[in-house]
């Protein structure tokens, strides 16, 4: 049976308040002028990965539990402008929400609204199954209550990828996404030396590939058992905010893996992206395109090799 979906996204579909302060962290104040202004717009991890999946000519469906509620409705319209296929569970607690705080070089403060999950919540087994069946790989996102849906996504046979975020390596609530996916993706930000926890996830779980995005600093590659660093690439633009980045390098990795191109050239692929998102203003949601992401990386490695056209 030939796959009708090139990724399904498990979870991390939401909405986000971006509120641009002069700091990070912000000094108290009884009140503070904000310019530009405070914008609320549908996108969080799952939103941005299957958007960027997406623009990169990847089949994406987007599986997650959404609220009947106005930010439910912007989520749903964030996936029909942008034509990616979405499955909204309903969720009686509402649609998930943030608000991110952006300071003027870009960096973030994102403060989630931890009431709009239960842990009774479920994905519908039977809803992943068939998704599933009809996919090549599942990018699952760390948000609940998407580990209840690992095993399945295993028994199906598709690949796996998630994201760990700033993950310390300690905290067991990542360890079943680090320790059941096949491609991992974690911020170096909570690590002084990434390598152990790297190598950790490759010798308790299933991965054989690990990347480590260190923002400015690049990005660091274990790939059959051997470490390598990725370096950063210049954005095209100023950077304005970081929100997306490390979810634009996990989708444009994606786009190299499932079409069986080296590590390296993955990575490649990550680094351009990533970089691109950091121009992107936090108050809209674009990614980069197939074409200008082949030319950038071109440009930066011409001696990679490359599978398809």
């Amino acid at each position: 049976m030939t796959a009708e979906i090139d990724v399904l996204v498990l979870g991390g579909a939401g909405v986000d308040t971006i509120v641009h302060v002069p700091e990070l962290p912000v000094p108290y104040a009884d009140s503070v002028m904000i310019r530009p202004g405070i914008v609320t717009r549908a996108g969080q991890s799952g939103d941005f990965v299957a958007l960027a999946t997406s623009a990169l000519g990847l089949r994406t469906h987007h599986l997650d539990m959404i609220g009947d509620d106005h930010e439910g409705d912007l989520v749903r319209a964030l996936h029909r402008d942008h034509g990616v296929a979405l499955t909204a569970v309903p969720q009686p607690c509402g649609t998930k929400r943030a608000v991110n705080l952006v300071d003027p070089g870009g960096r973030r403060l994102s403060l989630y609204d931890a009431t709009r999950c239960s842990d009774t919540d479920r994905l519908p087994e039977e809803t992943v199954r068939e998704l599933a069946a009809a996919g090549r790989h599942a990018h699952v996102v760390i948000t609940q209550p998407c580990a209840e849906a690992l095993p399945v996504l295993r028994a199906c046979g598709v690949t796996i990828s998630t994201d760990l975020h700033d993950w310390d390596g300690a905290n067991p609530y990542h360890e079943p996404f680090a320790l059941a996916a096949d491609l991992v993706f974690l911020s170096a930000a909570a690590l002084a030396d990434p390598e152990p926890v790297m190598r950790a996830i490759t010798e308790r779980g299933r991965a054989r590939v690990v990347v480590a995005t260190a923002g400015a600093e690049g990005a660091y590659l274990l790939a059959d058992g051997e470490l390598s660093h990725v370096p950063a690439v210049e954005p095209p633009a100023p950077v304005v905010d970081s929100n997306g980045a490390g979810d634009a390098f996990a989708a444009a990795f994606l786009y190299g893996w499932l079409r069986g191109e080296p590590a390296e050239r993955c990575a490649r692929y990550g680094a351009v992206a990533g970089a691109y998102a950091c121009t992107v203003p936090s108050t809209r949601v674009a990614s980069i395109g197939r074409e200008e992401l082949h030319a950038r990386v071109a440009d930066l490695a011409p001696g990679l090799p490359v599978s398809g056209a």
